[in-house]
């Protein structure tokens, strides 16, 4: 009890500091003596701390005022007056767009950095190395600008959004009134526990050990908690997991939900619950603030999408568009979860290369080896991030356009085979090159790492095959060819060969090769400097539990389906019974990678792990590429339908291989032989620049995603529902979409770049005031 004491009394000292007139300011206490938290809580002026407050001040007072403020409006436009209004005579369309894009960006970037940012925090104090205790501060400390930034563009998007197109605010606040309600409530949770976590930082570090004071226990010394309040405290995360397990089996909230959003709510549910098992200490409650963050911005980012997901698939509306159901109703649209299964990857992905292209700024402009050496440490930790992120990217991407495809078959059909085609060879361009430029800074950082000279050899045999892959990736179906053209090729736009490679069964093939070969220079990579390794059946028990727990896991994920698709009648594709045979040839390959699994698991305790992971890895790759990637031309031409069905059996084989190689990996290298410690700072310049590649190249794919996305509604503000009548209600052409994409890229990295100067400044003043401050210090110590 003394701890939540302390916080009474710090909060009592800053509100009497805060009440004081500058008069009286003058007599109080030296700086010096007061407490460390509200230390850090005055730096907020020179870290934007009052922007961000008038920021979410701002957009609360927007979502909150506007849709009663505009009541008339819409009333107005419903009785025949302007439904559309416009901004000094712009292009209202491109107005929202580019406000929205910039918008999108920089929430992306405030959503992405706080999971990785807790995460490497949770190691650090795991492990007791506050070296990634730093850098968790440092990631952390790019969001004061970047949240104000976000929060601003958020409420002059709502005001341009409710001023621009009042009719369709109209209606969409309608379906989502309580919904927008607490959508503004939550950034009072987000704001707070950004506060807490940010300026907290140093006050809910534990206290280091002394032996000074031999009457207090060494637990209480670290800071820890009394038993019984730890007792509680695990008590009330046990309950809440098991509510999450009831919501996963769909009882409470789960009854409405889908599988995938019963998954997805669970997970948050579950990182609630068992964050509560880390308040054992100072630095438990500094985490479990750091997960509370992401959860209101989670749920944030997930009720922003649920408006952008009903425009695209209404729910609740009968067949004349009136909105009939509840805001539950409208919430719980059929692409609500999948579109933020999607976003979720790609925050992550795009958080990490956005901190990467930091840390290779500072990587280049650093004057010692010392900063060269952090900075480095740091741009590596970024990219593993961003292809942590990327690597289930495509398959989130896929599962969301196979839904999109589910809801409207016309809307699909126009995704990948009508104006957007082209859009989505781009997009494929732009997803490859990520590919490519991070597998070359893998490559790239193999020079300082003692020993990994001797992967070196693979390195030429993964490039051929990212860059024939990439190149098949790449390949469209039909060529946009002349008339003239078209006579010379016998009258046909396809080519008589390259055609298939441009067909979902070639490209679902080639993208599961990119993946496993970019996890493949991940796993050599951490392996360089690794020598002698101590046997998984000399490690105890652990390896045997852990194992047994990854593999019924993976063959959960794996047999499940192969079992779905034994019993799947093809009366639910509407294809003929006698197709039920290409079912069971999958279900039947499915089930051939369950025995792949128990081998694996097999050989790794009898410490033959080795050739488990290239025995797994390799079965896997067969089924995935070769025999489904053939198989998928076959069942394309004789069951379509079920070709969904296959690109799902592709994804549970590949997300099963790189979760069981990984677990693997960790215990046979675990305690090994080191051949040397990592040489950070040794990169070239030309690793940095390809950081900074990195950052521009996904900042130009998530734009040309939004455009995608909210132009596949075509002329209808919510599809199907309500029209769009307005002079800009026509699909932009590729060129416009390049000037817009590329405009809102270009501004955004400008704004970025001066975030990150801003970052610098700050961190500048910081150290001084610190040294100052130890000066004072040793001053004192000396007179005393």
């Amino acid at each position: 009890m003394k701890f939540f004491k302390s916080i009474v009394i710090e909060i009592a000292l800053g509100l009497k500091s805060l009440a004081m007139t500058n008069k009286q300011k003058c007599h109080c206490e030296p700086k010096a003596k007061q407490s460390m938290f509200f230390q850090n809580l005055t730096r907020c002026r020179n870290k934007f701390g009052m922007t961000v407050f008038l920021s979410v001040l701002f957009i609360l007072l927007t979502g909150i005022s506007v849709p009663f403020l505009n009541l008339e409006g819409t009333c107005f436009a419903a009785e025949g007056g302007s439904d559309y209004s416009t901004f000094f005579s712009l292009d209202s369309r491109k107005v929202i767009w580019f406000i929205a894009q910039m918008h999108l960006f920089f929430g992306a970037f405030v959503l992405g950095v706080p999971i990785f940012a807790v995460v490497i925090e949770g190691v650090g104090y795991k492990t007791g190395n506050e070296k990634f205790d730093k850098l968790a501060y440092e990631f952390t400390s790019l969001l004061s600008a970047a949240y104000a930034t976000t929060a601003a563009i958020g409420g002059l998007l709502a005001f341009a959004l409710y001023g621009l197109y009042p009719t369709f605010m109209g209606y969409l606040t309608g379906a989502f009134k309580e919904v927008m309600w607490i959508y503004a409530l939550m950034f009072f949770g987000e704001t707070f526990t950004l506060y807490i976590y940010y300026y907290g930082w140093d006050w809910l570090k534990n206290p280091p050990l002394s032996s000074s004071s031999p009457a207090v226990t060494g637990g209480e010394r670290r800071g820890e908690f009394n038993p019984k309040l730890k007792l509680i405290f695990h008590a009330i995360g046990g309950i809440i997991i098991i509510y999450g397990i009831t919501v996963l089996m769909g009882m409470g909230i789960g009854h409405r939900l889908h599988g995938d959003g019963r998954a997805f709510i669970t997970i948050m549910i579950f990182a609630v619950g068992g964050g509560l098992f880390l308040l054992k200490s100072r630095k438990g409650v500094h985490i479990y603030v750091g997960i509370l963050l992401n959860i209101f911005g989670t749920l944030i980012m997930m009720l922003a999408n649920s408006w952008v997901s009903f425009m695209m698939s209404p729910s609740g509306v009968d067949q004349k568009g009136a909105f009939i159901g509840t805001s539950l109703d409208a919430l719980l649209n059929p692409l609500w979860i999948p579109l933020a299964m999607h976003r979720m990857m790609g925050n992550i992905a795009f958080g990490g290369f956005i901190a990467g292209a930091y840390a290779a700024v500072k990587f280049i402009g650093a004057k010692t080896d010392e900063e060269r050496a952090h900075y480095d440490w740091m741009g590596y930790i970024s990219n593993f991030v961003g292809i942590a992120g990327l690597l289930p990217l495509p398959f989130a991407g896929y599962y969301l356009g196979r839904e999109v495809y589910s809801n409207s078959a016309v809307m699909g059909n126009n995704m990948m085979g009508g104006d957007f085609s082209w859009t989505f060879i781009m997009q494929a361009m732009l997803v490859g090159s990520l590919f490519l430029i991070s597998n070359y800074y893998l490559w790239s950082g193999m020079g300082r790492i003692p020993g990994a000279e001797r992967y070196r050899g693979y390195i030429k045999f993964l490039l051929a095959i990212i860059v024939i892959s990439f190149a098949i990736w790449l390949t469209p179906h039909n060529l946009p060819l002349t008339g003239e053209e078209v006579g010379r090729m016998g009258g046909s736009q396809y080519h008589p060969t390259l055609k298939f490679l441009g067909l979902m069964p070639a490209k679902n093939a080639v993208v599961n090769f990119i993946i496993l070969s970019t996890f493949f220079s991940f796993l050599l990579y951490k392996r360089g400097n690794k020598g002698k390794t101590i046997p998984v059946s000399q490690q105890g028990r652990t390896p045997k539990i852990v194992l047994s727990i990854i593999g019924l896991l993976c063959l959960w994920l794996v047999g499940q389906y192969a079992v779905y698709l034994y019993g799947l009648d093809p009366k639910e594709l509407d294809l003929p019974p006698d197709r039920a045979g290409y079912f069971r040839t999958v279900g039947t390959l499915l089930f051939f990678n369950c025995a792949a699994i128990i081998i694996a698991v097999a050989l790794t305790l009898k410490d033959r792990g080795i050739l488990a992971q290239y025995l797994y890895i390799g079965v896997t790759g067969f089924n995935v590429t070769l025999f489904l990637g053939v198989y998928g031309f076959i069942v394309m031409e004789k069951a379509s339908p079920f070709l969904r069905n296959i690109a799902v059996s592709q994804f549970t084989q590949l997300i099963s291989c790189l979760i069981l190689v990984t677990t693997i990996d960790s215990f046979l290298f675990k305690n090994a032989e080191s051949l040397g410690e990592m040489k950070w700072g040794k990169m070239s310049i030309r690793s940095q620049y390809a950081l900074l590649v990195l950052c521009i190249v996904i900042t130009l794919n998530m734009g040309l995603m939004g455009f995608i996305r909210s132009g596949l509604r075509t002329d209808w503000h919510i599809y199907g529902v309500l029209k769009d009548t307005s002079e800009w209600a026509y699909t932009p052409s590729n060129f416009t979409m390049t000037q817009m994409v590329g405009l809102a890229t270009i501004v955004f990295l400008i704004m970025v770049a001066f975030m990150f100067w801003l970052s610098t400044i700050a961190h500048k003043e910081e150290s001084v005031s610190d040294s100052v401050s130890e000066r004072i210090k040793t001053t004192e110590k000396v007179t005393t």
